[in-house]
């Protein structure tokens, strides 16, 4: 028969569970996450805390942030969406190529791709999970997309994988934009 654990013992025990409890919980946490981003109505952040609140989780504001970072959530549009949504992994860059519009140079280093509106992330993404070595890294906002490479040479071999995957990505695209001086 066990005996009872005495208020010392007790709270040992809880101290040694206390970094398996918040893993576990984090975990629980970011499963509620992913299935609430999912639903398709989450607009805000401040919408997911509301939510998890009510669920019984403790978060804030930036636990939220960190843990939408952590798993690959992206805004389309006007709602969340997590990457594994929005741009499967086997139909890669063919699933989002009808969102781009434009592809070009901008310098030697630097390919300014253009988008729908709200879908630079989600292509982004795309073109981040073809790990072509030759990206240097590529930063996204709502509908532009900026792919650096390190050389001259690499920007001519992603700007030419960028135009065999994406065939309407040819030159200039079919949304060339103008500054308000060339108007």
């Amino acid at each position: 028969m066990q005996q009872p654990l005495s208020p010392q013992d007790a709270a040992g025990t809880a101290r040694n569970d206390g970094a398996a409890g918040a893993a576990n919980a984090s975990g629980a946490r970011r499963a509620a996450l992913k299935r609430l981003v999912r639903s398709g109505g989450v607009r805000r952040q401040a919408d997911l805390v509301r939510l998890l609140e009510s669920e019984g989780y403790e978060v804030t504001q930036s636990s939220v942030s960190r843990d939408l970072r952590d798993l690959g959530v992206a805004k389309l549009g006007d709602r969340y969406v997590l990457a594994e949504d929005a741009a499967p992994p086997v139909a890669g860059l063919a699933a989002v190529a009808g969102f781009v519009d434009a592809v070009q140079s901008a310098g030697p280093n630097l390919t300014v791709v253009r988008t729908s509106t709200g879908a630079a992330q989600s292509v982004a993404l795309a073109i981040d999970r073809e790990r072509w070595p030759e990206i240097v890294g590529t930063l996204s906002g709502d509908d532009t997309i900026f792919i650096a490479t390190g050389s001259a040479r690499a920007q001519r071999l992603v700007l030419a994988r960028l135009r065999a995957a994406i065939p309407s990505a040819g030159g200039a695209g079919r949304r060339a934009r103008r500054s308000p001086r060339n108007a």
